[in-house]
């Protein structure tokens, strides 16, 4: 198994990802960086959760010069991707002093050509909103020769391949195009056909979650309402190990105290802590000595526990892959695991966009059943030294 050094990844990036808890490059990542470091075009058929913003950010960002020129586009076909995918670029734009730019639908129109005055390296939108600047005389795409189709047949179900067509029609003569797509349809084809030069086809399947191993259960809930469903949920489940996901790290410290004064066997784990302090909560967990970790995804990245019961999301998973993640830590070695999600009246549609990641409508209650077999929760909270 390569790392990042492997692949030729700068030592500020490496240490960069090492941080945020990234040390192996998952598949699609050890066979896309190569090509596109070499310059290749690509065709890279990956489904959600393999991994594929680093594959195609890591190797393009490294390659930019620090001019005042637009030199990378990436067209995503929704505001939540495109968002997402600047705020991976953003972290790693910093650590090269790289300039990166989000431009999409529902951001002032005059803000935004104020920030491309200073003419980014990099920018990353929608179809709609770049065409708009391009018609405006606000964007130069004239010297991009590094070009990303991200969701590509996505891009085609809203019908914006014609105007990532235009896009493209106005970029540099000598660039290189990484097309990413969960599927090929023809019209993907046919694009890829009259855009790219001599494309290598990478095709990644990911690695599978047993889905019929994990009971699947949204609890739609006031905002105001989650902490005290949280507490309901784990009286009426009173699980063997559950791993509780947070956004913001902030949100694990408060909630874990919170827990702990409920008596609750619990801990964090966030990227304040020290490795020692890591590495203790831990094992803690494994040896099942806390009985709840609340965590943020940074931290809980590749972490491979068994005997994780339950997994609650606390905050909704801000994507597809970050839901898979998260899934993923129960139902392990055929065992049976549950996955429950806290979704308020304004996270409807990020739900929306996690089903049709996982092509499954998730069952919506309004708590999770009560586990017959609960046993008394104990009292203790062991606190970290």
């Amino acid at each position: 198994m390569s790392s990042f050094e492997d692949l030729k990844i700068s030592a500020e990036i490496c240490e960069l990802l090492k941080r945020q808890g990234i040390v192996t490059p998952t598949a699609v990542q050890e066979r896309v960086i190569p090509q596109a470091r070499a310059g290749k075009d690509l065709i890279v058929q990956s489904k959600t959760g393999t991994g594929k913003t680093l594959a195609f950010l890591l190797p393009t960002i490294e390659r930019l010069k620090k001019i005042s020129t637009t030199q990378e586009l990436i067209i995503a076909p929704t505001r939540e991707l495109a968002t997402q995918i600047s705020k991976v670029a953003e972290t790693i734009c910093a650590t090269v002093e790289i300039e990166s730019l989000l431009i999409c639908g529902g951001q002032d129109i005059d803000r935004q050509k104020e920030k491309l005055r200073r003419v980014p390296q990099i920018i990353i939108g929608t179809p709609g909103r770049l065409l708009d600047h391009l018609r405006r005389g606000t964007i130069q795409l004239k010297n991009v020769n590094k070009i990303v189709v991200d969701e590509a047949d996505e891009l085609l179900k809203l019908g914006f391949i014609e105007d990532v067509e235009n896009l493209l029609r106005e970029t540099a003569k000598d660039r290189q195009i990484i097309l990413c797509s969960a599927t090929m349809p023809l019209r993907i084809r046919q694009l890829a056909a009259e855009f790219l030069k001599n494309p290598k086809e990478i095709l990644v399947e990911p690695k599978v979650i047993t889905l019929e191993n994990i009971n699947q259960v949204v609890v739609k809930i006031p905002a105001d309402k989650k902490f005290s469903k949280l507490v309901e949920i784990l009286q009426n489940e009173n699980p063997y190990l559950a791993m509780i996901f947070c956004a913001k790290k902030e949100t694990t410290s408060h909630l874990a105290l919170e827990l702990a004064k409920k008596n609750f066997e619990v801990d964090e784990l966030h990227g304040d802590l020290t490795q020692q302090q890591r590495n203790f909560v831990l094992k803690k967990f494994r040896e099942a000595k806390i009985q709840i970790l609340v965590a943020t995804d940074i931290a809980a990245r590749g972490l491979d526990i068994e005997g994780v019961t339950h997994v609650i999301s606390y905050d909704i998973p801000r994507d597809v892959e970050t839901y898979i993640h998260r899934i993923g830590r129960t139902g392990r070695a055929g065992e049976k695991g549950s996955a429950i999600t806290l979704v308020t009246e304004n996270e409807i549609e990020k739900l929306r966009r996690i089903e049709r990641g996982i092509k499954k409508s998730i069952a919506v209650k309004r708590t999770a059943p009560k586990n017959p077999r609960a046993k008394q929760i104990k009292k203790s909270a062991p606190k970290r030294p």
